[in-house]
């Protein structure tokens, strides 16, 4: 008796989903000039004319993958933004969770730090980052507000935050040390207290 079991055929979800995940690796491995279609359908075990199918194009294929990852990791920040908690706690769990993105989903983060998809010709991680930084803005401003600031300069502040947020998650993508928790309180003990208050050995606050 054999043992050779038929295979399974897909369905047009599940095929969608494979083609996703394998035009991500490759994708996040040689960048989109650098990625074939021929390379892409050889990995997914299919025709060339099955990925013109579901995406009509490799462009429409990395379309979707970056539009995946991007709202996968804008879903996260928001979360984290949208819980009620003091503004330095915000910030906190917003950093954890750019860094704990990068973390669980590199290929993503490498794909959205690379080429802009047609659809965001600005470029995908630039877009995600004005999504957070109007945020965090609205975050500061009633900070600011409430501790008799301007409140217009939430908005430059915001700016400031986010920046540093982002360019110290590029930098941990490829170090991974320290972890990320104490990667986050370093970065809020200079958001919070400046370069003349740091504390030596900060912690996190939305931890208990």
């Amino acid at each position: 008796m054999s043992n050779n079991l038929p295979r399974m055929r897909m369905t047009g979800l599940q095929r969608r989903s494979q083609l996703i995940d394998v035009g991500r690796g490759l994708f996040a491995a040689r960048g989109l000039d650098g990625t074939t279609i021929e390379e892409i359908a050889a990995c997914a075990g299919v025709s060339k004319p099955v990925i013109y199918e579901h995406f009509g194009s490799k462009e429409g294929l990395y379309t979707e993958v970056v539009d995946c990852e991007f709202h996968i990791l804008l879903d996260a920040i928001n979360t984290a933004l949208t819980e009620e908690a003091k503004p330095r706690v915000l910030v906190e769990r917003a950093a954890l969770a750019l860094l704990t993105y990068i973390e669980d989903r590199t290929e993503g983060f490498r794909i959205l730090m690379r080429d802009a998809p047609p659809s965001q010709p600005e470029g995908a991680f630039s877009t995600l980052l004005s999504h957070v930084t109007a945020r965090v803005e609205h975050i500061l401003s009633d900070e600011f507000s409430r501790r008799g600031f301007s409140g217009d300069d939430g908005a430059m502040y915001a700016q400031m935050l986010v920046g540093m947020v982002a360019m110290t998650g590029q930098w941990w993508q490829d170090s991974r040390r320290p972890d990320k928790h104490t990667v986050a309180a370093h970065l809020v003990n200079l958001a919070w207290n400046g370069l003349t208050g740091l504390k030596k050995d900060p912690e996190l606050q939305s931890e208990p």
